[in-house]
């Protein structure tokens, strides 16, 4: 059954080279949502269901700190899956993040390869695989 992907990034470049990133990676993906920051993820999360959230870490308003903190408070939004999409390298920082409830960590930037490994156990995958990727399907 394909899931519906939350994307919270600042960047609107980062958003669009995930979105296309998940697109070749193969996974079972019905919508993709996103969202700027922490706040305006919630409202999303009111909005639709998701299946996985995909979270960048240094954000404006709210954020992935703060929004990981908020929703473990929520019983229900608790349950949804988070994978961490940043280009924090703090070992120390990466710790506390699995521990406050992270699924996974993607450092970016980051291959479809990388992306369909760590979220195919939350996703699934397309029955037909992605095709072959070159460095020409990276342009954004």
């Amino acid at each position: 059954m394909a899931a519906n992907i939350l994307i919270v990034d600042d960047s609107a470049t980062m958003r669009r080279m995930i979105r296309r990133t998940l697109e070749l990676a193969g996974l079972d993906v019905a919508e993709i949502i996103e969202a700027s920051n922490g706040i305006e993820a919630f409202a999303k999360l009111g909005q639709a269901h998701v299946d996985v959230i995909m979270l960048d870490i240094n954000m404006p308003v709210m954020g992935g700190v703060q929004f990981m903190e908020r929703i473990a408070d929520d019983p229900k939004l608790s349950q949804i899956p988070i994978i961490i999409a940043s280009t924090e390298g703090s070992e120390t920082r990466i710790e506390k993040l699995v521990e406050t409830g992270a699924k996974g960590y993607l450092r970016k930037p980051f291959r479809p390869e990388q992306v369909r490994s760590l979220l195919e156990p939350f996703v699934g995958v397309r029955e037909q695989p992605a095709a072959a990727l070159d460095d020409d399907d990276m342009s954004f």
